[in-house]
């Protein structure tokens, strides 16, 4: 038996409540795959399209006095309960299906970050929806938003992501999965927080990439592989280019080198990569493994998906 770690990306969850509902059913039944075969598993997922989308719906509403405008935050906080209702019914309806009494909780999560991060003077992370040059060109000069070009996808606005640094409800995730409990936490990388004088915590405006604290939570309860699903099969070089090669096993050294040639798209993949040498530095006989969402049963079998080691 295997304790896991399954990292959902916000990009594979679809673009519409009605899409992702959809996708996270077929998801519940791959994840209790993995349960009734013996593993341990905890979930954490991305929200860069969901709480762009929420965040840009509440702006909207104020900016026509529809009603308050809120911090990002508190949008954060929003995307964790959205979408980890979906996921917790969606496993609660499949376990129920087996006759697996089990029971399944989504826990809101803070995670620290540093105030003084690089990373608030360096926005990277990509939310919300695509547009194309012309749109997003027009609405950086409407709000004053910054957008990059994400992997040949079209232009998203971006917003700082800086590094996770301490789980504020570890202890808490650590208790329910020693009571038998489904844990779904971390959604979105964690509601950022920094550390106020007297030990308080409080909210900050940014996006802690879903990856990276999905590998501080796998280190920290000593899980044996951390599994990062996303919108490709493989981890690829030279990716969209004719050259393109998946990458079907690589180690840590390997993807250094590959990092140094610029290989994997900041915003993107780059983080993914980022956060599987972390994940394995700290925890050198664990595992990675890359894939997308729809291939997670055939990746399992190891017909697809690159797999990661020290």
């Amino acid at each position: 038996m295997a304790k896991i770690v399954v990292a959902l990306g916000g990009n594979a969850l679809g673009k519409s409540p009605q899409e992702q509902l959809e996708l996270v059913k077929n998801t519940a039944k791959s994840l209790v795959g993995l349960i009734t075969k013996g593993h341990e598993i905890v979930i954490s997922h991305g929200n860069g399209p969901q709480v762009g989308s929420i965040n840009l719906g509440l702006n909207y509403a104020a900016e026509h006095n529809q009603g308050p405008s809120f911090p990002f935050a508190e949008c954060g906080a929003m995307s964790q309960a959205y979408i980890g209702y979906q996921l917790q019914e969606s496993l609660q309806n499949e376990l129920h299906s087996i006759g697996m009494d089990k029971q399944v909780v989504t826990l809101v999560t803070q995670v620290e970050v540093d105030e003084n991060d690089p990373a608030f003077n360096n926005p990277s992370k990509p939310i919300g929806l695509f547009y194309n040059k012309e749109e997003a060109e027009q609405i950086q000069k409407d709000k004053g938003f910054i957008f990059v070009e994400d992997a040949g996808r079209g232009y998203r606005r971006v917003v700082p992501s800086p590094q996770p640094i301490s789980i504020i409800e570890l202890e808490s995730i650590k208790t329910l999965i020693k009571n038998d409990t489904l844990v779904i936490a971390a959604g979105g990388g964690g509601i950022p927080v920094i550390r106020e004088q007297h030990d308080g915590f409080k909210g900050i405006d940014a996006v802690i990439d879903k990856d990276k604290t999905s590998a501080l939570l796998g280190a920290n309860i000593q899980c044996d592989q951390l599994i990062i699903l996303t919108a490709i099969d493989y981890v690829y070089i030279n990716f969209n280019t004719e050259n393109q090669q998946p990458l079907k096993t690589t180690n840590v050294d390997e993807l250094k080198r590959y990092i140094d040639e610029n290989q994997f798209a900041k915003g993107s993949m780059l983080p993914k990569i980022e956060a599987a040498i972390s994940f394995i530095e700290n925890n050198p006989k664990g595992s990675v493994l890359i894939t997308s969402l729809n291939e997670l049963d055939a990746a399992l079998e190891g017909k697809v998906g690159t797999v990661i080691k020290k």
